[in-house]
């Protein structure tokens, strides 16, 4: 299992999210880019102090997101990333690109020297709230290639967040996980249907019968909900790390603090 090169026999990884301030050309934008990256180095530091077992750069700040980025968003991200990597060598690291970046994230991870990237749209077609989102997976997967950049994972979304998923009503999310892997995704990620809305457990025990690959919770863990996701192979965890649990708001060391503390009593 390819998951276990970045984690080894750890139980139920927890990845925090760096959700790195609007970037240059987003109508938020306001800090320098030096300014961004401190404040994403600030970040990464007070997850790694807290005991998280992996982080992911993510411009989650960048809204309204585009189906398209532009050669400043990869730039940066990869100027960024990189300044994270190089304050934690070790620690498995991953990009995420909104919305569907995925090439750009992957360009990313190969100049920071990340271990995977996290790509939405991978399977399937859908509908999101940025727009039409289609399948991936052929274009990434030869893309990746060509770079020379196959030791770099990737971790596919399925029944993506935002989206509607009326088009593929008849196809399950254990079918959907099942052409993931059948398509090469290194590991699928669970969601609910929105940022920080606690994904389904019983879709989580469906998921893992039908696939062989790593299966991730990518939104809506909890510190009070957390025992339901444990036979998950890994946990995003981005809104309950935050102020309040809103993802908006900045890192709260305490609240990792408590989810660790409770996530390795319950890996023992």
């Amino acid at each position: 299992m390819r998951l276990q090169q970045l984690w080894g026999r750890v139980r139920c990884a927890v990845l925090g999210m760096v959700h790195l301030r609007p970037l240059p050309g987003a109508p938020l934008h306001r800090l320098s880019v030096s300014q961004i990256a401190e404040k994403a180095c600030q970040e990464a530091d007070v997850y790694i102090n807290a005991g998280v077992d992996g982080l992911i750069v993510e411009n989650m700040h960048d809204i309204p997101y585009n189906m398209t980025v532009g050669p400043e968003v990869t730039a940066i991200m990869a100027t960024i990333s990189a300044a994270v990597r190089h304050s934690y060598p070790s620690i498995p690291l991953g990009v995420q690109i909104l919305s569907g970046a995925n090439q750009q994230a992957m360009a990313v991870a190969l100049a920071a020297d990340a271990d995977f990237i996290r790509a939405e749209g991978f399977v399937f077609s859908q509908i999101s709230d940025e727009g039409f989102l289609d399948a991936c997976a052929g274009d990434l997967l030869r893309y990746r290639k060509q770079i020379g950049a196959e030791h770099i994972q990737i971790f596919t979304d399925i029944k993506k967040k935002h989206s509607s998923h009326a088009l593929t009503s008849d196809v399950s999310v254990a079918e959907t996980a099942r052409a993931a892997e059948f398509f090469l995704s290194d590991g699928v990620i669970l969601t609910g249907i929105a940022t920080g809305v606690q994904a389904n457990p019983e879709e989580l025990k469906g998921v893992k019968q039908a696939v062989r690959i790593p299966v991730l919770i990518g939104s809506g863990v909890t510190v009070e909900n957390m025992e339901q996701y444990m036979d998950a192979d890994a946990m995003i965890i981005g809104s309950y790390f935050k102020k309040a649990g809103y993802w908006a708001n900045e890192v709260d060391s305490e609240r990792i603090k408590k989810f660790m503390t409770k996530m390795n009593r319950l890996r023992k």
